[in-house]
C-alpha cells in the first residue's frame, strides 16, 4: 500500500476561523476528515501533520525521506520565505505537490514567489479544501506510474 504525508504549516489548523473570503468556512477537522476519506477510496496509507513551527516541519519532511512514497505540503507563508524548507524537501525523493487553498497569484504581491516551487513535483493552487482531494488523487496516479 502506498503511504503519503500531508503536511500544513502555520495558522492552517485555523482555516474556517479565519479569512473565510479566503480559506472558506470549512474547519480544519473537515479537511481532515474529506482527505482521509479519498484515501480510503484510493487504498493510500495517509498521515497529516501541522505545525505553526518552522524546524518542526523540516523535521517532519526528513523523518519522511524514508516512510512516504509522497509528500503533500501546504506549508502556508513559510512557502514564500523558508529556504530551510525547500531544502529538507529537496533532499526528500518521492513525489511532492505544493498546495495552497487560495489563489496567491490574486493576493499580495510577496505572496507570488514560493520558494517551494522549483523542487516539487507540481502545484496546486485555488482549489480551496477540494485542492486537498485533488493533490492526493494526483499523488496516487503519479506514485502508481513509477510502478
Amino acid at each position: 500500500m502506498n503511504k503519503i504525508l500531508i503536511i500544513n504549516g502555520p495558522n492552517l489548523n485555523l482555516i474556517g476561523e479565519r479569512e473565510q473570503s479566503q480559506y472558506g468556512s470549512k474547519d480544519y477537522k473537515y479537511l481532515e476528515n474529506i482527505c482521509k476519506q479519498k484515501s480510503i477510496d484510493l487504498n493510500l496509507t495517509l498521515d497529516m501533520r501541522q505545525s505553526n513551527v518552522e524546524g518542526e516541519i523540516v523535521d517532519i519532511i526528513q523523518s519522511a525521506r524514508k516512510n512516504y512514497d509522497g509528500i503533500i505540503i501546504n506549508a502556508g507563508g513559510y512557502s514564500h520565505t523558508s529556504v530551510a524548507i525547500r531544502d529538507a524537501l529537496d533532499v526528500f525523493k518521492g513525489k511532492i505537490i505544493e498546495l495552497h487553498i487560495s489563489n496567491i497569484y490574486k493576493r499580495e504581491e510577496f505572496r507570488h514567489k514560493s520558494l517551494l516551487s522549483g523542487v516539487v513535483t507540481g502545484i496546486i493552487c485555488g482549489l480551496g479544501t477540494n485542492g486537498y482531494t485533488l493533490a492526493i488523487n494526483s499523488m496516487h496516479e503519479m506514485i502508481n506510474e513509477d510502478k
